[in-house]
């Protein structure tokens, strides 16, 4: 299958509220509609994760961002701008996503996506897409394809080849969360 027919698939998966499995900027991603409470509550339910943990969402641009954030703040502007590697930043408040996207306090983790697969996915898809590490909850995120186990594989509506031949170690990209006042607090490195 070619990056173009792995795109269409996707986008068919993802409209009638599927799952995929993907690459993303840093790890393989469980990906869904953020704004389909369907398809998010599938997410919870392959991950056995608890529906009180938040999700991120991949986004291609800082417009889309301020779509899906109240009131963003300034400061994230200037972080996109500086930032030449993977960032997901929490901010205070999300907006137009199904329930269980956000955080109990409505927070919500975004990342602006420069890989090239996830960017014209994004983009095609005209919305954001959910990203969470393609692993059951409580298992070590996977560094590449082949360490994804076979049973989460098995309970996703659509598997991306596009580099799943990579064998290179990827890592999650660090967190840090924006609070309204502009102050800023690491919580993964």
């Amino acid at each position: 299958m070619t990056f173009e027919e792995d795109i269409k698939e996707s986008l068919k998966v993802l409209r009638q509220g599927g799952i995929i499995l993907y690459p993303t900027d840093t790890i393989w991603g469980l990906g869904c509609d953020p704004t389909n409470e369907s398809a998010v509550n599938k997410i919870f339910k392959i991950k056995s994760r608890d529906e009180s943990k938040s999700l991120i969402i991949l986004v291609d641009s800082l417009s889309m961002i301020e779509r899906y954030v109240k009131d963003c703040p300034e400061i994230v502007f200037e972080l996109a701008e500086v930032s030449d590697s993977p960032l997901t930043i929490i901010y205070p408040e999300g907006k137009n996503l199904a329930e269980g996207v956000c955080g109990n306090d409505n927070s919500i983790g975004i990342r602006i996506c420069r890989d090239e697969f996830c960017s014209l996915l994004i983009e095609r898809f005209r919305k954001p897409i959910v990203s969470t590490s393609a692993n059951f909850s409580g298992s070590p995120s996977p560094e590449n394809f082949s360490l994804i186990e076979k049973t989460l594989i098995e309970n996703v509506d659509y598997v991306v080849n596009w580099r799943q031949n990579d064998q290179g170690r990827s890592v999650p990209s660090p967190i840090i969360k924006i609070h309204t006042d502009g102050t800023i607090k690491i919580i993964r490195k």
